[in-house]
């Protein structure tokens, strides 16, 4: 037969409440607040995520404004000569590799630039130290305007995006046909003494040259300009 209803004894173990393992446990107004204390936190942390997001995105577009206005004001100057300081040497591949595409990427847009080969004359380097302040440094390097632009990768970029169409308008277009005094080159033999590095008189002898390079070579004046 059924048992009796009634209420259950202080001593009573057969309970179904009895029977529960110690660590299941009801749910409290304790526990119901502990939920909500982390929601609160994870609601939190979404927040400052998208916070971060949002600032990282107003950096990236206040970036791209900035890049525009000075690209526009390189445009509207008037002197938008490029210069190239680059090397020919072949020693270090990654080095001649990034040379050489910034002079084929600047060469397609069919303006005049002024390539300064520091294998051929090593006073380029001295003059791209004191314009950047390094005593180190890496090729190749570009100015526009007179103005600094970046290295291989920043013209990469530049070329990438379209903003370097927009540094480039306004330059003086390449020549025709290669210079008539160097063929192209940008330096000449010194007439001094033929390329020897030696000069001679009745007095002193052999000396040195002071006229030309350590290549004994002088550069053309007809393709070669100070960069200020």
């Amino acid at each position: 037969m059924w048992p009796k209803w009634g209420k259950p004894s202080r001593n009573d173990t057969s309970s179904p409440a009895a029977d529960l393992p110690s660590s299941v446990a009801t749910p409290s107004f304790k526990d119901i607040h502990s939920l909500l204390h982390d929601e609160d936190e994870t609601g939190a942390a979404c927040r400052r995520k998208a916070s971060v997001f949002h600032r990282v995105r107003m950096a990236t577009a206040a970036l791209r404004t900035w890049r525009s206005l000075q690209s526009s004001t390189l445009a509207e100057s008037g002197d938008k000569r490029i210069v190239l300081y680059y090397t020919s040497l072949r020693v270090v591949r990654k080095t001649f590799e990034d040379c050489r595409m910034v002079r084929s990427i600047l060469r397609g847009f069919r303006v005049a630039v002024d390539e300064r080969d520091l294998t051929m004359d090593s006073a380029f380097l001295t003059e791209l130290k004191g314009l950047l302040g390094r005593q180190q440094l890496s090729l190749p390097r570009v100015f526009i305007g007179g103005r600094y632009i970046g290295g291989a990768e920043e013209i990469r970029q530049l070329h990438e995006s379209g903003e370097l169409k927009l540094y480039i308008e306004g330059a003086p277009p390449a020549a025709a046909s290669a210079c008539e005094a160097c063929g192209g080159v940008r330096f000449l033999l010194c007439s001094v003494c033929n390329g020897s590095r030696k000069c001679h008189t009745d007095k002193g002898g052999f000396r040195s040259c002071g006229c030309c390079n350590e290549n004994g070579l002088v550069r053309c004046p007809d393709c070669c300009t100070p960069i200020v």
